[in-house]
């Protein structure tokens, strides 16, 4: 997940409590375990030990090494595409089906990881290491763990000599974690590559286990993400020196635009999934808040309802377009009156929102003697439709080593690659990781580490939804 927003969107666990404490199914024991996971575990050892964050410049030998891997298996090299764009890379296999089961179905995950100090881990985190249950390194989270799963699952297919029934199309991109220009250049330039009928997103949605109990509570579908844009607001003065002040102080003046600002709330706005999601979460929330996600999901014009959830910092991303001021600069001597002041303000935008519109909006909240700039070329992102095929899916594979667990569709908070995707008219959906605590979510940090359990189930999962979607022992 980019750094511009952090995966777990909200953090439920500690509120829920025991809520719903279904078992899930113990992954097999090592001496137990089959010759796909073996190799699985062998292919996640040696895709850790890559250190692919952003100034190693190592994705490319990373991106070598799998396709080594692919023309071992079978693939035909008409088939990897591996695309250089500066100093990274992307990726793109495709394991021909007969097309019987219609158009192809994309599997999205990223190589790069962010930046590890090795000064603040326990362990190498470059190197996968087993330690009181968890397997600990660089992307064990995000989402080196994702791309194995699916590549595994691929090449155990290719070994048993499946079929699919559609092409299943492999997309590993460079530069997640930073500027996310592979995944851009995919989609401008590449997107015959990548057309689909829809997306599985290894980078987004995730499951959830008890915070006291470790046992599984819910899984969220990445069905939307929000956008990201930045804003500059910039007051400006003739100055002088700060013998003789004036009442016309560009800070002054920046002060009281922000105020403007803060005085401002962007209308309320929903959609499929976050109506979905609340009333999903609304079942298994307790209390007052868990009665205002159930009210909100079944009528949004509940306007109790509404102001409940827009102000709990959880949720409030849920309801509509926000934004914050997160850094101030101005002027240019201490003994000088400022010239100038400006503000950054950075903004998560709901899906289907323009950048132009967010940044109208706060231009006319600023008021006339500011002036607001849109930092950089923000995209506006998608939301994807609910599709019962994709979800019942899911829900089946899920079931395999989780029975029973809820599957919940979620707005995303922060931004992933299917932003771009879902730009381009294929519907994405976030299918992350595996269940963790939230306490135990070091994604980004140091220590991040998965449950073993947790890696060998999701290895299942991707067999079984892959079988399903794909092959002809569809359910």
């Amino acid at each position: 997940m980019s750094p511009r927003g952090a995966r777990r969107w909200p953090a439920l666990a500690a509120l829920l409590g025991s809520t719903l404490a279904l078992a899930a199914a113990p992954a097999p024991p090592a001496a137990q375990r089959s010759a796909e996971e073996l190799k699985a575990y062998e292919l996640f050892a040696k895709v850790i030990s890559f250190r692919t964050s952003v100034g190693e410049d190592k994705v490319p030998a990373l991106l070598a090494y799998l396709a080594g891997e692919f023309r071992a298996a079978g693939f035909p090299e008409a088939d990897i595409h591996i695309l250089p764009l500066g100093a990274t890379a992307s990726m793109v296999v495709r394991y021909r089906g007969d097309g019987s089961g219609g158009r192809p179905i994309l599997l999205m995950s990223h190589a790069d990881v962010v930046t590890a100090n090795h000064a603040e881990w326990r362990t190498d985190p470059f190197t996968l290491t087993e330690r009181d249950g968890f397997y600990f390194g660089r992307g064990t989270v995000d989402v080196k763990i994702g791309l194995v799963a699916q590549m595994a699952t691929l090449l155990r297919m290719k070994a048993a000599g499946v079929v699919p029934t559609r092409d299943l199309v492999m997309m590993v991109t460079g530069d997640e974690e930073d500027t996310q220009a592979t995944t851009a250049d995919l989609a401008s330039r590449h997107r015959d590559l990548i057309e689909a009928d829809f997306a599985l997103n290894s980078d987004a949605g995730n499951g959830t286990l008890d915070e006291k109990t470790g046992k599984p509570l819910f899984f969220s579908l990445g069905t939307a993400e929000k956008g990201y844009a930045s804003y500059e607001v910039t007051v400006r003065n003739i100055g002088g020196h700060s013998s003789e002040p004036r009442a016309d102080n560009a800070i002054y003046d920046l002060a009281g635009a922000l105020r403007g600002l803060a005085a401002f709330r962007f209308p309320l706005m929903w959609n499929d999934t976050t109506l979905a999601y609340f009333r999903g979460i609304g079942e298994l929330t307790p209390g007052p808040l868990g009665a205002a996600m159930r009210r909100f999901g079944h009528d949004p014009h509940d306007a109790a309802a509404a102001d409940a959830l827009a102000g709990n910092s959880k949720y409030v991303g849920m309801t509509r377009t926000t934004c914050i001021p997160t850094l101030l600069r101005g002027g240019h001597a201490e003994n000088a009156l400022p010239e100038f002041a400006t503000a950054t303000i950075n903004c998560r935008t709901f899906p289907g929102v323009a950048p132009d519109e967010v940044r109208a909006a706060l231009q006319q909240a600023a008021g006339s003697g500011a002036e607001v700039k849109t930092i950089g070329t923000p995209e506006k992102t998608n939301a994807s439709p609910l599709r019962a095929d994709v979800l019942a899916a899911v829900t089946r594979a899920l079931h395999v080593r989780y029975p029973g667990v809820p599957v919940i569709p979620m707005q995303e908070s922060g931004m992933s690659d299917a932003a771009y995707t879902r730009t381009i008219g294929i519907p994405s959906y976030g299918v992350s990781t595996g269940f963790l605590k939230d306490s135990d979510n070091h994604m980004h940090g140091s220590n991040e580490g998965i449950p073993v359990d947790s890696f060998y189930n999701y290895l299942a999962f991707w067999n079984a939804l892959l079988a399903d979607l794909a092959t002809r022992t569809q359910h």
